[in-house]
């Protein structure tokens, strides 16, 4: 084999390499993320487990899933599962309310005690780096349409499979979807 094949090889190589590293490596571009009650945290604490990111919405038709998520997380969270809120208010104005207003609905209405964090821009020119990669890294890529988009990200820290709105915490689906991500 020729040395320009063998360049050739090793470009394709680290290319693919590069295309499939971790989601841990690259998000958010600042490491940090700010939670509903204003602490710090850094996404590679979650590295190992099967993470579940959602945008949620206060106000939206498809708010009733904070309960299925809560149940998802309930169930699966002694297993490796966590589940991640991300308030964002860029479809309808659906999550208007402050921090403290979301998070006291959240746990008044539905109970949540899942991590929920500080409101964030997950479209267009203003999105969080969180979902730049969720949106550039995930099959299939492009903007998020709606409110209780999910993205399941493994252990690896691998997107491994998205879910749109329609799809409920507790579809067949999904819950395949995130077994398969804990056994492996």
């Amino acid at each position: 084999m020729s040395l320009d094949k063998l360049c050739v090889l090793f470009a394709a190589f680290a290319l693919a390499f590069v295309s499939a590293s971790s989601v841990w490596a690259e998000l958010p571009l600042t490491g940090e993320v700010k939670t509903i009650d204003g602490k710090a945290v850094d996404l590679a604490s979650y590295k190992g487990k099967v993470v579940l990111i959602v945008n949620v919405a206060s106000r939206c038709g498809a708010t009733p899933q904070y309960a299925g998520l809560q149940k998802l997380y309930d169930t699966y969270k002694d297993k490796g599962l966590v589940v991640l809120g991300f308030p964002a208010n860029d479809f309808g104005a659906q999550e208007p309310g402050t921090d403290s207003q979301i998070a006291d609905f959240c746990t008044s209405k539905y109970s949540v005690n899942f991590p929920m964090f500080s409101k964030i821009t997950v479209k267009g020119p203003g999105k969080a780096g969180l979902y730049k990669v969720l949106t550039e890294t995930a099959d299939p890529k492009g903007e998020v349409a709606w409110n209780f988009e999910k993205f399941l990200v493994g252990k690896d820290g691998l997107v491994a499979g998205r879910f749109k709105t329609g799809v409920q915490p507790d579809d067949a689906a999904l819950v395949a979807a995130v077994e398969a991500a804990l056994a492996k």
